[in-house]
């Protein structure tokens, strides 16, 4: 279930880590395959196995 919302993802998009909250929001900034680069407000940028790792989108 968790490819087929992170398959919904784009780059500029504003997204939360279901597992890490205290992350904050990041910005997506690529998707390759399950391969999802996030840049978080509180983490950083972080390489995310989309396959195993939900995202949550944010809108605001």
């Amino acid at each position: 279930m968790s490819q087929d919302l992170n398959a919904l993802l784009e780059p500029g998009m504003l997204v939360r880590h279901s597992g890490a909250p205290d992350w904050g929001i990041g910005q997506v900034q690529s998707v390759i395959g399950s391969r999802i680069t996030v840049n978080f407000q509180e983490a950083g940028k972080q390489v995310i196995d989309g396959s195993r790792v939900l995202l949550l989108p944010v809108f605001e």
